[in-house]
């Protein structure tokens, strides 16, 4: 599980298709960018992660490719 702000997140990696993606809030993209990479690489997913801005939110947006 992803802990951001003392909050448990939890991504559902089974229901992550290839074409969908989710959006993380975060001000440090970059330490959940590494876990997030951990966890595809471990669960052999191919991803695309980048820094966004969505309705005023600073976070995260991860796309799965494979």
């Amino acid at each position: 599980m992803l802990q951001i702000l003392q909050l448990l997140v939890r991504i559902e990696w089974e229901k992550f298709k290839v074409g969908t993606s989710f959006f993380v809030p975060c001000l440090d993209h970059k330490a959940v960018a590494d876990y997030i990479g951990k966890e595809t690489e471990r669960l052999r997913f191919k991803v695309l992660c980048k820094p966004v801005i969505e309705r005023h939110r600073y976070g995260l947006r991860v796309w799965r490719l494979e």
